[in-house]
């Protein structure tokens, strides 16, 4: 059988025994011309581990894996390297001296493969002991790959003095590449996260951050014509549009990318599934958004600053940031005023808009699996057929499903972005086209909500006295449905008005245009 390539990002078909290569070898040779300190952030699952083997591979001098690949003659192929490549993603660390262990295996592990011998036990000193005994050995300065940097910090997120525990732990290695710079050709660090440099590069001041330069935006991921092109025995009758809109998406100010871990099993398969998602822990992104009372409508058109989409901390970090890093929402487009950077975040694709509202609509009821698959297709059919009532019926069932001790141990019930949110989710994870914060020339409408001929526009009310019939008639007064008249389609208007004490819808109308 034919040896593949380390680290390239390949695609092996067990049936025809074919291998597809997609060579993103022409950045990694930008990259080594180019500088020598290098940081890159992107989500899990999109092939980081891969261009660090990748680039261990080049560095060692393994030019047979390079067959036919842009490296083969655009690489000095006489000059072999040493390589320190670790990763931390090996288990899970819970404390420092269960990170310094490891890290001491990992620097053994090196160690032996070139036959040096290191006497310091001291982490810091140890890694400094490799790194200057490998160029001794070799007479070549070294190569420094981390992989996962940031994984032991994040393991540990929700247990704060554990995390900032871990994370000096990691700056005290990390600080001993600054200090072997005579020692280093170069070196790349790779995780999901940025943290600051103040917080865990602190004196590591060269370090080149590439996580959202536009020449390296292709790094990691799969452009539209790689997978035409590369894949192109396995693409017949692929529906390149639906493809774009479950796994395409991603933009890191460049050409936008597919999901690499989503492309390979969709063309596996041939059947569209939530495969990114669903391999991702996402109980503490759901937990910050519940204890921030995020509108979770408001994720569709995010606007943050430059320094606070590229910063992270254990105790100083915005949701916003972290969705965007973690994946979940991607760049939609750049505004420059005066020397700022304003960057438009949203979803990146359908998979990942319909998962995240599905686990949060799960997280925010409470409710059972089978009773809200039941529920779900119960609300769906009302939505298709244009059934109000039945509409209604739904939605009260959605929220009686909620267990009251949820509503003591949080106080996002007191307010309408609670009930709005939950109905978002609901439709969302429904696949069905969803606009919330819909502009019209006289306001925004809460929710628009499309299902082939029939079309809903939606407003949210909290009732503080007895006061009803408000949402209604907002949607009449401002003449929302105006912007939708000449769409021919069925128009309703659905006024939904809630009681916090109740916990409940209180009042529905509508009406059918």
């Amino acid at each position: 059988m034919k040896k593949l390539p380390i680290g390239i990002q390949t695609f092996a078909d067990l049936i025809t025994g074919n291998y597809y290569y997609v060579d993103k070898t022409p950045l990694i040779a930008q990259l080594v011309e180019t500088g020598k300190y290098y940081f890159l952030s992107r989500p899990r699952r999109f092939g980081k581990s891969l261009l660090v083997s990748t680039l261990k591979s080049a560095f060692a001098g393994e030019q047979k894996l390079f067959d036919s690949l842009y490296l083969e003659k655009h690489w000095n192929w006489s000059i072999v390297y040493p390589v320190i490549n670790i990763s931390f993603g090996r288990g899970v660390i819970s404390s420092v001296a269960q990170l310094n262990r490891l890290a001491h295996t990992m620097f053994d592990e090196v160690a032996a493969r070139y036959e040096v011998v290191l006497t310091h036990e001291d982490i810091a000193n140890r890694f400094a002991e490799l790194i200057q005994k490998l160029q001794a050995k070799t007479q070549q300065p070294v190569v420094v790959l981390i992989d996962e940097y940031d994984k032991p910090i994040l393991d540990n997120i929700e247990k704060t003095d554990i995390a900032l525990e871990i994370r000096e732990g990691l700056k005290n290695i990390y600080s001993v590449i600054k200090d072997s710079d005579a020692y280093i050709k170069f070196a790349l660090l790779t995780g999901v996260s940025k943290f600051s440099k103040v917080s865990l590069f602190s004196g590591l001041n060269n370090l080149k951050d590439i996580s959202l330069d536009q020449r390296y935006a292709t790094l990691c991921g799969y452009s539209l014509p790689e997978i035409q092109t590369v894949f192109v025995d396995k693409v017949e009758g692929v529906d390149f549009e639906k493809l774009a809109e479950w796994y395409n998406g991603y933009n890191f100010c460049g050409e936008k990318i597919y999901n690499p871990f989503n492309v390979l099993l969709y063309l596996d398969s041939r059947v569209f599934k939530n495969y990114w998602f669903e391999t991702g822990n996402t109980s503490f992104l759901l937990k910050v958004i519940r204890e921030r009372e995020f509108y979770l409508p408001d994720a569709e058109n995010i606007i943050i600053g430059e320094a606070d989409l590229s910063s992270f901390d254990i105790n100083d970090f915005s949701l916003e940031a972290l969705l965007f890093q973690t994946g979940y929402l991607t760049i939609e487009y750049i505004e420059e005023f005066g020397d700022d950077y304003f960057y438009h975040l949203t979803y990146p694709n359908r998979e990942v808009k319909t998962s995240l509202n599905r686990h949060f609509l799960q997280d925010l009821t409470q409710s059972s699996p089978s009773h809200a698959a039941q529920n779900h297709r119960y609300l769906y059919k009302a939505l298709e057929i244009g059934d109000c009532e039945a509409l209604k019926k739904g939605l009260e069932m959605l929220f009686a499903a909620i267990p009251n001790d949820w509503y003591r141990k949080n106080s996002m019930a007191n307010y309408e972005g609670y009930y709005a949110s939950i109905i978002y989710s609901c439709f969302y994870a429904l696949g069905l086209k969803v606009i919330a914060e819909d502009v019209t020339n006289q306001g925004r409408i809460d929710l628009t909500v499309m299902l082939g001929a029939n079309l809903y526009i939606i407003e949210f009310k909290v009732i503080s006295d007895n006061k009803t019939g408000q949402a209604l008639a907002q949607i009449k007064e401002r003449n929302y449905a105006k912007k939708y008249q000449n769409q021919n389609k069925n128009v309703f208007l659905v006024g939904v008005e809630f009681d916090k004490v109740q916990r409940n819808i209180t009042q529905f109308d509508w009406e059918c245009l």
